[in-house]
């Protein structure tokens, strides 16, 4: 049975008015917010849904790179059961991904009960998707898992790649678009959760990959002061390295506001945009299609760029110095996080490393330091070479970065930190890797164990012992967003992190563990290397 720890004792919510139905479909239902009435549905178990609301202004025409504006009001009755569209974005065949040119897409999805405890408002979790800053939706993921935990869930759509994060010099808000539309829409569910049955007062905002890397930079952003008062923080950590094989890309995964306009500046180019007097009215002239085709072609991660207002700061910096949001923490990663990229850009595509080829990623990652590195991860202690480098980028990028970062994180603010460790997480739904690959707890691994819907589709159904992994793991993300605090009587207990232990969760298939797993990753074999 579903561990339910948020809320008990529940209501009828009273903001919200039901319809009669058919029997043939859900029964209407509708919500009155601050920019006017929505209709919904009823979905599941007592669950209420409302799609495609509007929280900003289409960033269409002279708005296209400009921070997002407010919605404009509507009159009656807009219809909430539709799907919204998805954000421009190029599709992507290795995780059907599809794409889209409207630009007219700053939506967001609200999953909540169909009651609520009387005279009480229920927690609100905001969810940012991944997708690498160029693909995804908040509508790729149903959270009604979540709700039927006693929460109210909003996912949201975000400007993307070259329109979300493109940077000029003459563009308030350079760099950050993206960023801006998710404050943008913090500020909409802050006004708005009320009608949904959902408390303004307590919202956690939450996200896996780039969703993650974006409640990083809220985290440190000064613009997102007061907009949100937990976070968690699903394999994107704000101290998360290079990988290492790209000697221009330096260590940060964070781009300075100069290497973005440099971006920028080629993707002009691919345009034709040249004449620097003219190059945004140009650029605003370009088609949809255009652009993303612009951006398919400079090989360079369009993502927030730091040294502006929003983001002033490279986020490891601001972590490392203390310029945080002081609001209770969630951190974690995936067992085996990189063995998903490994699997896409290698054995995937039929170019598996070689042993030849291993060498040369040490030699070019780790210069002189190579053999050192080569003797701690032996081939001969993997089943491959791609396996070998997946545990190196593993360890050094994700895991040991992101448990350096908690411990500083730490000293400002509670911190939970964990690691999803089911070795058996089904594979991703349609993902081309030939099934001997061992994906193992891969990056996004956990999310079937959240979500339903495209963005956590996997390959088989979750098993009896998974789904009782899930079920904890709810428990303890919608308990963390309750009280900021994931412990409860009837879940084991999960102690804080301090700046000086290492006290972290593993979430099994079978069982829990607690402890540190230094040693398994080599923590403290990568902590004593730049």
């Amino acid at each position: 049975m579903r561990l339910v720890t948020a809320v008990a004792g529940l209501s009828v919510i009273a903001a919200c008015a039901s319809t009669t139905g058919t029997a043939s479909s859900p029964r209407r239902l509708v919500a009155h917010t601050s920019s006017g009435t929505v209709a919904g549905a009823h979905i599941g178990r007592d669950l209420q849904r409302f799609n495609a609301i509007p929280y900003a202004a289409p960033p269409t025409g002279t708005l296209r790179w400009q921070p997002p504006q407010p919605v404009q009001a509507w009159k009656g009755v807009k219809d909430g059961t539709r799907t919204a569209p998805r954000c421009p974005q190029n599709a992507n065949p290795a995780d059907s991904n599809p794409a889209s040119t409207t630009e007219d897409c700053l939506y967001l999805n609200v999953t909540a009960p169909g009651a609520v405890p009387a005279g009480r408002r229920l927690p609100v979790m905001v969810w940012l998707h991944g997708g690498g800053f160029t693909q995804g939706a908040g509508g790729d993921y149903d959270a009604r898992r979540l709700a039927e935990a006693g929460v109210v869930v909003v996912t949201v759509n975000y400007r993307l790649g070259i329109f979300g994060f493109l940077g000029h010099p003459a563009l308030p808000g350079s760099g950050a678009f993206g960023l801006l539309d998710q404050q943008a829409a913090l500020r909409w569910i802050r006004h708005n959760a009320a009608a949904f049955g959902g408390d303004p007062r307590n919202i956690t905002l939450f996200g896996e990959s780039a969703g993650a890397f974006s409640t990083c930079a809220q985290l440190t952003s000064p613009a997102a002061a007061g907009l949100f008062d937990k976070a968690i923080i699903q394999s994107g950590s704000c101290s998360m390295r290079q990988m290492g094989i790209d000697p221009a890309g330096g260590d940060t995964v964070w781009p300075s506001r100069q290497s973005g306009e440099q971006i920028a500046a080629a993707a002009a180019g691919q345009i034709g945009c040249t004449d620097a007097a003219q190059t945004m009215a140009c650029l605003r002239r370009a088609p949809v299609a255009a652009l993303l085709a612009a951006q398919q072609k400079i090989p360079a991660t369009w993502a927030p760029s730091y040294g502006s207002d929003t983001l002033p700061l490279d986020p490891r910096r601001a972590v490392a110095e203390g310029r945080i949001h002081p609001v209770p923490l969630m951190v974690g990663t995936t067992a085996h996080e990189a063995r998903y990229f490994v699997a896409m850009y290698f054995d995937g595509p039929g170019q598996p490393l070689s042993q030849q080829t291993y060498q040369q990623f040490l030699r070019t990652a780790f210069g002189k330091d190579a053999p050192r590195v080569a003797a701690r991860y032996p081939v001969s202690t993997h089943a491959s070479p791609s396996l070998a480098w997946a545990a190196i980028a593993t360890d050094r990028g994700w895991t040991c970065p992101t448990r350096v970062g908690n411990r500083l994180l730490a000293r400002k603010t509670p911190v939970y930190q964990y690691e999803f460790a089911d070795r058996t997480a089904p594979r991703p739904a349609g993902f081309p890797v030939p099934a001997a690959f061992p994906l193992g707890a891969y990056h996004g691994g956990e999310l079937p164990y959240l979500f339903d819907g495209p963005g956590a589709a996997t390959d088989q159904p979750l098993s009896t012992s998974q789904r009782r992994l899930a079920d904890q793991m709810i428990a303890h993300w919608t308990r963390f967003a309750a009280t900021g605090d994931p412990n409860d009587p009837s879940l084991p207990r999960w102690k804080p992190l301090t700046s000086k232990s290492a006290n972290h969760v593993r979430f099994l298939s079978s069982a829990r563990s607690n402890g540190d797993g230094s040693t398994e990753h080599h923590c403290r074999f990568w902590d004593t290397r730049k």
